[in-house]
């Protein structure tokens, strides 16, 4: 019998689990996973996952910021004696505009995870793709902290991040391909032609033409098709539905992407700056559009996710103050 299409795919790509749910990053078996406040507020639904809450809480004592970066944290832990590789935690997507307060609270989730044990080389920071959270990765990664620069629609942030000397970066492949369809009234384009997958195709180039060390990683795909279109690439991090249909398929998945070829290409290099990303990011309405709505879409499940830890660290205060009075009544 034939491979399947994700064990194809594994021979020319490191696969990564876009989930929060530990049972279906088992299943796969992949290298790494990554989280975001969207997922981890998926997983926190779960009743099989309500104790991790409860040790947040009490580990954070009342301050929600604190429990909330816990809770991160105790996911990704669980996450690291899963897979053999990085696992990525989000800063709060609310700072993607203060570079000071984005490296503080890298250094904060680094250091609770290096209080249980997993040390900074298996986690990556997540931080969104625009000037500031960038400049505070360059920041990170010269303390030896990686970081998993995501949000990326353009080839200005790409660029800027490889400068930055990021580890890692998470070009968005379905999200674009969603903005060129409403924009061009398109139902759907052929795997090829897709605007997500050229996006990527062409950092992954750029990328290797000049040398960069970090990693692409495409992410946000709407389809297989999407996916086997970017075979080679660095690392793919796929959701569990995608991954399954993948694992079920025995179709041919040869390889698109090939760094040796990318050295061969004409592809000039751009001097990038802080003017120059602006101007480009400016003249891209995609990338422009799309990085400021995936900032506020993590932002409202944030927010979402703060209600239940909320609710849960109300709980257990009016706990502790029945246990106190029913104490003093005692006495």
């Amino acid at each position: 019998m034939s491979t399947t299409q994700v064990e194809q795919l594994k021979k020319y790509t490191t696969v990564v689990a876009d989930t929060g749910d530990f049972n279906s990053i088992k299943k796969f078996n992949p290298q790494d996973a990554t989280t975001n406040p969207s997922l981890i507020y998926s997983a926190a639904l779960m009743p099989e996952y309500s104790h991790m809450l409860d040790d947040a809480v009490e580990y954070g004592n009342g301050n929600l910021s604190v429990t909330m970066d816990r809770l991160a944290v105790g996911f990704g832990a669980e996450i690291t004696k899963i897979v053999p590789g990085y696992v990525s935690t989000e800063v709060d997507a609310r700072l993607s505009f203060d570079t000071e307060a984005t490296i503080r609270k890298a250094r904060d989730i680094i250091r609770m995870y290096e209080e249980i044990g997993v040390t900074r080389d298996r986690i990556l920071i997540k931080v969104a793709s625009t000037w500031e959270g960038i400049q505070a990765a360059r920041v990170l990664e010269g303390e030896g902290i990686s970081c998993n620069a995501t949000l990326i629609f353009g080839i200005a942030q790409a660029i800027a991040c490889a400068e930055a000397k990021c580890t890692l970066i998470s070009p968005f492949v379905g999200r674009i391909m969603d903005w060129h369809k409403r924009a061009g009234g398109v139902e759907k384009f052929a795997p090829s032609e897709d605007p997500g997958v050229m996006s990527v195709t062409a950092i992954f180039n750029y990328f290797k033409k000049h040398d960069y060390d970090t990693i692409v990683m495409g992410a946000s795909f709407r389809n297989t098709d999407e996916i086997c279109e970017l075979a080679g690439c660095d690392r793919l991090t796929i959701a569990p539905k995608l991954l399954d249909e993948l694992s079920k398929s025995h179709a041919d998945v040869p390889r698109k992407l090939d760094a040796s070829k990318a050295k061969e290409m004409d592809i000039p290099k751009i001097d990038m700056n802080e003017k120059t990303f602006r101007w480009m990011m400016n003249e891209d309405a995609m990338a422009t559009e799309k990085l400021a709505e995936g900032i506020r879409g993590f932002a409202v499940d944030i927010v979402k996710l703060e209600k239940i830890v909320q609710a849960r660290i109300d709980a257990a205060g009016n706990k502790r103050r029945k246990l106190t009075n029913e104490d003093k009544k005692e006495d």
